[in-house]
């Protein structure tokens, strides 16, 4: 596989597709960052998610067909809105299904993932009748196209880059949130203990309902983010979910640094690896990977340490 490359074309490689990663590790860990705090916390597994990301996606192609149609002046800042905006309409919508559906069926593992995996197909022929079945594309801003040359052999994208700094940013607002916050205590108050949670007053209905809209949230601005890797159809959030809980997974449940180096070296295993392989067979060799990991590791790469 790496013969027929001299050590400096390795390297180059290696750093190109490194590069090349970034767009699909910030779609990764803004999808698992919000899987994460749902299943961390709610212990539902939201197989809906999917179609969270690509609402977002769809926010930000409304937004890019508006802007260029009636504000051109704009258009270059338009990704800004539409990134707040999917994180409102997919925090929004999270909300409405935790109140009208999740919270029904808490402590119910198997049932909740019937209802939101029903839940998914329901919101894929709403996307298919309100869009239409055939993709649609995103037109990036002028200044997101095009790349900085790094080196002789290096390009470095210029939307990986803002992607991956938007990225950081939302992954350090989530630790500030979680951590530093008197919410961020509510929620871990409750994840660790809920009914003692609530004997001290903590309302764990409100913090569970704003706790699965932040997820879905956080999700609706990965659709923004996926919107420069594909185009956007309404099954499009199906090809990241079973991705995205194998991060989870991997990284540990509720454990946000688990969470971000699971998502990287998941990306960039699967990045590397298509360049010298299909698609498909990069996929096997990073789930082999995985899976061989979590035999040695059941608990994943990072975990909590609660008192018992």
């Amino acid at each position: 596989m790496f013969g027929d490359y001299s050590l400096g074309d390795l390297g180059a490689i290696f750093a190109m597709q490194g590069f090349a990663g970034l767009i699909l590790f910030s779609v990764y860990v803004l999808m698992a960052l919000g899987l994460a705090i749902i299943f961390g916390q709610m212990g539902v597994i939201n197989m809906a998610h999917g179609e969270f990301m690509i609402l977002g996606a769809y926010m930000t192609y409304l937004c890019s067909t508006f802007f260029q149609a009636h504000l051109p002046s704009l258009f270059p800042v338009y990704f800004f809105v539409a990134m707040a905006l999917a994180f409102v309409a997919a925090g929004a919508l999270g909300m409405l299904v935790e109140w009208g559906l999740i919270r029904h069926l808490y402590k119910r593992p198997l049932d909740t993932l019937l209802a939101t995996w029903g839940l998914s197909l329901i919101l894929q022929q709403a996307y298919r009748s309100i869009f239409g079945a055939r993709e649609v594309g995103v037109e990036l801003p002028s200044w997101m196209m095009g790349s900085v040359q790094a080196t002789d052999t290096i390009e470095i994208q210029i939307n990986g880059l803002f992607v991956m700094a938007i990225t950081v940013l939302i992954t350090l607002v989530v630790a500030a949130l979680l951590f530093a916050s008197r919410y961020g205590k509510q929620v871990r108050a409750v994840m660790q203990n809920r009914v003692m949670a609530g004997a001290v007053g903590i309302d764990t209905e409100k913090v569970d309902r704003l706790t699965f809209g932040l997820g879905c949230g956080i999700a609706g601005v990965a659709g923004s983010a996926f919107t420069m890797i594909g185009s956007t159809g309404p099954t499009s959030g199906q090809l990241y979910i079973v991705d995205t809980f194998l991060i989870v997974v991997f990284g540990g449940a509720a454990s946000l640094l688990g969470t971000i180096a699971s998502a990287f070296s998941i990306s960039q295993t699967q990045s590397t690896l298509e360049f010298f392989l299909s698609g498909s067979t990069a996929k096997v060799l990073t789930l082999l990977g995985v899976v061989g990991i979590l035999m040695l590791r059941p608990q994943g790469l990072f975990t909590l340490k609660v008192r018992r």
